[in-house]
């Protein structure tokens, strides 16, 4: 069943422009570390990579946000990687670390990026093993992220799950190895297994190219898109837009 954005589930945000939009976003990801600290004295969130995340990993390391957030108590993981070398620029981390990471003058608690320079499937392999050091020493048998933060490219995918992939019926595995995508690299992914257990996710989607896919995820019946199968089981959804990509709903709040 597609989200709908009138469930008590599902908060949309619609904002002015793409500046409010990563306000938005930097308020919703400093709130729910400040509840996972409150609650078990760590947090941990899976950031995503591509262009539309970067202004906010840059707010991150800028007041209010870098003075709000308790770094010393937070544990960074990535909802998808590309198997690229850290410095390359389609690296998504080599990307958080120049906008953000390096920006802090206290270090997170844990930094806890995709190994580079393996083979896919190894790699799957040790990122699922991070997960499940991390949980584990935290009494966790299962990965519970406080927030995924999630983008969405124009196909309907999410992460690195795309359309008509064997990883979208993934059940068990954690993580797993994806080619596609621009660039059309090898990849590691979360799966539904671990963003559905998530305390809570955000969507942000930004521009005008944006506005006929997230009008598709939002108000389509049908589960076609593999950013619909995102429904966290005992938590919240969160769409944060800005003008020109929820220019195709029918109001603020529903789909109409």
């Amino acid at each position: 069943m597609a989200p709908d954005a009138s469930s008590p589930a599902t908060e949309l945000r619609v904002e002015a422009d793409i500046e409010s939009a990563w306000r938005t976003a930097a308020d919703a990801i400093a709130d729910a570390v400040a509840a996972g600290v409150s609650a078990a004295g760590t947090a941990a969130v899976a950031v995503s990579g591509g262009s539309t995340p970067r202004g906010l990993h840059r707010l991150l390391a800028e007041p209010p946000w870098v003075d709000a957030i308790p770094w010393g108590r937070l544990h960074v993981f990535w909802a998808d990687e590309r198997l690229v070398p850290y410095d390359d620029p389609a690296s998504n981390y080599g990307a958080a670390r120049l906008d953000w990471l390096d920006r802090l003058a206290r270090a997170p608690a844990g930094v806890h990026p995709v190994p580079a320079g393996l083979p896919p499937e190894t790699a799957a392999d040790r990122y699922a093993h991070e997960l499940r050091s991390h949980f584990r020493g935290r009494g966790a048998t299962e990965p519970i992220l406080d927030l995924a933060v999630l983008g969405i490219g124009s196909d309907g995918h999410t992460a690195s799950l795309f359309p008509g992939h064997p990883a979208l019926d993934e059940g068990e595995r954690w993580t797993a190895a994806v080619q596609g995508g621009d660039p059309d690299v090898w990849r590691v992914t979360l799966t539904y297994p671990v963003l559905n257990r998530a305390r809570r996710v955000l969507f942000l989607a930004v521009g005008d190219a944006k506005a006929e896919v997230v009008r598709r995820v939002l108000c389509d019946a049908a589960p076609a898109l593999p950013a619909q199968r995102v429904r966290p089981a005992a938590g919240a959804v969160t769409w944060v837009l800005d003008r020109a990509a929820a220019r195709l709903l029918e109001d603020k709040t529903a789909c109409g």
